[in-house]
Order: structure tokens, then C-alpha cells, then sequence
């Protein structure tokens, strides 16, 4: 069975009504990155970096898997699928997809401040100041934040070497590590590119660019895959 690995950013999530992680001005639902998504800023003001993904965690409750991320749950029905995203939202396992490797951690689960292989869900909405992990250590988002190291990076790597098609949807192809990835699929594969500025931001020759927002290409590539 071929196996299809599909590697996902904030456009498509965007299309779901998440904002995306740096709007055009820089800021984050109006906050700068170095005030809430930094070990700095957790250091400095851990009551606002925890109110703050706490209400990107309600936002991501709210929201509902757009038609991209069904789309891409269907492709099991013919491949096995792997799902790299950058994304911190659970909108692809809502959608059916049942094997997801999240970067960037994800927001529906708390990790220990001492500990970050130490992580728990979250049943609600909020991770309260004062909740503590079972070394006693307070409570954080299982995100990861700038200046951190990314944990899942090597096995994301080693999943992308295995890939018959490499599909690309709703990132720029601007932030490493993780932009790299493409760079780690066989020369081989069926590479794929879906991003309204597709053809303007693709930098590796033999890439097939489709120039549309996700919800609209998403299922229309599938359906030429599934044929």
C-alpha cells in the first residue's frame, strides 16, 4: 500500500477560523510572540501566557474540521496516511485521521513545567495556575514555544523518508526545522503543493503547485488520488 504523507500548517486551520500564528502586523490575536510564546515569557508572566492559550484552547473546541481536513481522513479508505502538522489544534483527528504526528505539541493536552515528556488531557477548556504535574511542578500547554527544541522532529524526518506522495497544504514552506521536511522526501515521490501563493513560495523543482486555499483543492486532489 502506498503510503501518502501529508504535511499541514496554520492555512488550513485558518479556514476553520483559527487565526494563523503571525497575522500580517506580527502579532497573535494581538499579543507579540516574545509575550506569550516564549520559555521567557513563561518565566516573566506565566498567569498570561496560561490565560492566553487558554483561550486559544476554547477557540479550538469551537471550531469544526473544514472540508480539507475531511478530505484528507477519506485518503485511508486507498493509502496509509501519515499526517505531519504544524498545527497545535486536534481539527485532523476530529476529521478521522487516524495517525497524526503534531510538531508543535497540542493544545488540548498540559505538560509539566520540569518534565515535557510528562503530558496529560485536558477535559475543559482551562489549565488553572496551581495545577501541578506528579513531580509537582505547575502545569503548562503542551505547545512548543519559540527557543525550544522540537521532540518530534526526528521521527517526522524519518516518516517523510517513507513517503510514495508528499502532499504540502496551507504552510509557507518558511519556518525550519520544519520546512525542511521537503527536503527529507525521496526524489522518487509525487510531491504535491497546495497554498494560494503556491507557485510564488516553491523553491524545489518537480513540484506540482495548486494555487488555491485548502478547503477548495484539498478535495478535489483527493478525489484525483482516489480515482
Amino acid at each position: 500500500m502506498e503510503h501518502i504523507v501529508v504535511f499541514t500548517g496554520a492555512g488550513i486551520s485558518a479556514e476553520s477560523g483559527l487565526k494563523t500564528f503571525r497575522g500580517t502586523d506580527g502579532l497573535w490575536e494581538g499579543y507579540r510572540v516574545e509575550e506569550v510564546a516564549t520559555p521567557e515569557a513563561w518565566e516573566r508572566n506565566p498567569e498570561l501566557v496560561q490565560h492566553f492559550y487558554n483561550i486559544r484552547r476554547k477557540a479550538v473546541r469551537e471550531a469544526r474540521p473544514n472540508a480539507a481536513h475531511q478530505a484528507l481522513a477519506k485518503l485511508e479508505e486507498k493509502y496509509r496516511v501519515t499526517v505531519v502538522t504544524q498545527n497545535i489544534d486536534d481539527l485532523h483527528e476530529r476529521a478521522g485521521s487516524s495517525t497524526v504526528l503534531h510538531l508543535h505539541g497540542l493544545i488540548t493536552r498540559s505538560q509539566s513545567s520540569v518534565n515535557p515528556a510528562l503530558t496529560y488531557p485536558i477535559t475543559g477548556d482551562e489549565i488553572r495556575m496551581g495545577e501541578c504535574c506528579e513531580l509537582g511542578s505547575q502545569l503548562r500547554p503542551h505547545v512548543v514555544w519559540f527557543g525550544e527544541a522540537v521532540p518530534a522532529m526526528g521521527e517526522a524526518i524519518g516518516v517523510c523518508h517513507q513517503a510514495d506522495v508528499f502532499i504540502v497544504v496551507g504552510t509557507s514552506l518558511q519556518v525550519y526545522p520544519a520546512a525542511g521536511l521537503l527536503d527529507e522526501v525521496p526524489d522518487r515521490a509525487v510531491k504535491y503543493f497546495v497554498d494560494p501563493q503556491a507557485s510564488l513560495l516553491s523553491r524545489q523543482p518537480g513540484v506540482i503547485c495548486v494555487d488555491d486555499k485548502a478547503a477548495a483543492a484539498v478535495p478535489q486532489l483527493v478525489e484525483r488520488l482516489m480515482a
